[in-house]
């Protein structure tokens, strides 16, 4: 499989030496003032900056190619790529995070969330911690573990805390964002009542649990049509 690495920075060399290990050729590396040229390639993976997705996305979409996106911090735009996409007949994958032990935490959150729904004297918290070059903040894998809390509960937003006096109420999701050292990207639900605390939790060790995702998600969606999830390559959704 000859692959287009849209975005060159730690996520695309990580992908770049398991794509390789796994078979596959790196046959360009987009970095910021480049453009794709499609010939002879079988998929792109992006991960990119927020600014630049659209623009790699779209032209892989429009140029044919079956494309994997890592990038968060764009998905303002993501209905208009998703309706490129149908109209070219393309290929899409969009993840806050292809790590599959993070893909099954997504459904196991989904699950708890549903569990706990009823037990009023339980209330949630949920804590991300990333290396402190992380730009988002929270991270986009924190925004998708509250939406399928959200998705699965009476809770219908969150919100980031900060140092500063915040208002919540019973149906806010409060997200904490830490940065420090050099953290791959550790997730914590927390559950809390007055006489006890349950959590799930998923702490990356390396960036290659992402990297391995992408490339598999990469092999997956080949000859495939149409917009999907990491749910979809995992068969889990």
């Amino acid at each position: 499989m000859n692959i287009a690495l849209l975005g060159y920075g730690k996520m695309g060399k990580a992908i770049e030496k398991i794509a390789v290990e796994r078979g596959h050729h790196i046959v360009q590396k987009i970095g910021r003032n480049d453009v794709l040229n499609p010939k002879g390639v079988d998929v792109s993976i992006d991960f990119s900056l927020p600014e630049a997705a659209v623009t790699n996305i779209s032209s892989s979409i429009a140029n044919g190619i079956p494309v994997i996106s890592g990038t968060t911090g764009w998905l303002e735009d993501y209905d208009k790529v998703v309706a490129l996409c149908r109209e070219k007949k393309g290929a899409f994958i969009y993840a806050s995070n292809f790590s599959v032990g993070v893909n099954l935490f997504f459904e196991l959150n989904k699950k708890l969330a549903r569990l706990m729904n009823k037990r009023e004297d339980y209330h949630i918290g949920l804590e991300e911690i990333h290396h402190t070059q992380k730009l988002d903040a929270p991270s986009g894998t924190a925004i998708t573990v509250a939406e399928g809390v959200i998705e699965n509960s009476h809770y219908n937003n969150w919100k980031r805390t900060t140092e500063n006096k915040q208002t919540f109420s019973n149906t806010d999701v409060r997200i904490q964002a830490v940065r420090e050292g050099k953290v791959p990207g550790t997730h914590i639900v927390t559950y809390k009542s007055a006489i006890d605390t349950l959590k799930i939790s998923h702490e990356a060790h390396s960036r290659d649990g992402f990297a391995l995702g992408a490339v598999v998600a990469s092999e997956w969606i080949l000859d495939k049509k149409g917009v999907f999830s990491m749910g979809d390559v995992l068969n889990i959704s």
